[in-house]
């Protein structure tokens, strides 16, 4: 129904999504239902919506009024379903601004495999699956698409994008990392986690002591299991302390390791600029979002 109408939002950060929150409510559209995820009042909307949301048991009662327990977001003409705003659970399936680097860096470093196939492609942390789904239509129809994460709300979501999006051969992997992925993949890309979050919530929390642990892992992990030439695209992030980078740092040896060649960058050099009012980032000067990618040697 939402693509019949035509509906486009593009998610943002929390931190601006609270401030456009806190200005006067406007009308009720299918943008601030669906998007910016602020109560309705039931006559307010078309009865085939409410009854949609009714039937899905994606309401919410909120002081008289309801709000829809999902929102969706775009990219392009693909549409994602994700968790209502605030994503203060466990579990919660975030999506914001990361995903739109991501599919950039996923363009730039996916697009000369388009039509190679038949591909086998891991989405590692596949969230709310936009990455997996974004790469599998740019890599064709022939590519195997398989969406793993350890969150089993990640994976539900995800079942139901790849469904939206025209991707219905795509297969769901409970995994932590790639433990649950059966067979060799060709291309693994993952959107990693690289916050130090007090909640420890699956789709922010980077692991360690400077959040880096698990995009490590992922590195470490498709980097053994990739077929000879295969490739890793991993979008994540990293303090830089005193001019370093740490995350560089401890992928070298694993790229000197496995990797034929490979290119690294600073896509967003400073991000997140609040997180170091925390203790845990004291040491930092900023927060940069990186991406890598690499060949397996053979």
């Amino acid at each position: 129904m939402l693509q019949e109408r035509g509906y486009r939002f593009i998610a943002v950060t929390p931190a601006t999504h609270c401030r456009v929150l806190d200005r006067p409510e406007g009308p009720t559209t299918l943008e601030s239902i669906f998007g910016w995820n602020r109560p309705f009042d039931p006559d307010a909307v078309d009865e085939d919506i409410f009854e949609l949301l009714e039937d899905a048991e994606a309401l919410e009662a909120v002081s008289g009024r309801y709000k829809s327990k999902l929102r969706f977001s775009t990219i392009g003409d693909l549409l994602f379903a994700h968790s209502g705003f605030p994503t203060a659970d466990q579990d919660a399936v975030f999506f914001g601004p990361d995903i739109y680097r991501f599919v950039r860096l996923l363009r730039s470093s996916l697009g000369d495999l388009a039509g190679h196939g038949p591909l086998k492609l891991v989405d590692v942390g596949s969230g709310s699956g936009a990455g997996g789904i974004f790469a599998a239509r740019l890599l064709g129809p022939t590519t195997r698409l398989v969406l793993a994460d350890s969150n089993g709300e990640a994976l539900g979501l995800g079942a139901v994008n790849a469904m939206l999006n025209d991707i219905p051969s795509s297969q769901a992997a409970l995994s932590d990392v790639l433990s649950g992925v059966e067979d060799t993949p060709d291309v693994v890309i993952a959107n990693a986690p690289y916050l130090i979050d007090d909640g420890t919530r699956l789709y922010r929390h980077g692991g360690g002591e400077l959040g880096i642990s698990v995009a490590l892992r992922i590195a470490e992990e498709a980097l053994a299991r990739l077929v000879s030439g295969g490739r890793l695209v991993l979008y994540s992030g990293t303090p830089i302390i005193a001019g370093r980078d740490p995350f560089f740092e401890s992928l070298r040896p694993l790229l000197q390791r496995y990797a034929r060649q490979f290119s690294y960058e600073e896509i967003d050099p400073d991000v997140f600029g609040e997180e170091l009012d925390r203790s845990a980032y004291a040491e930092a000067e900023r927060i940069a979002v990186v991406g890598l990618t690499a060949i397996k040697q053979g």
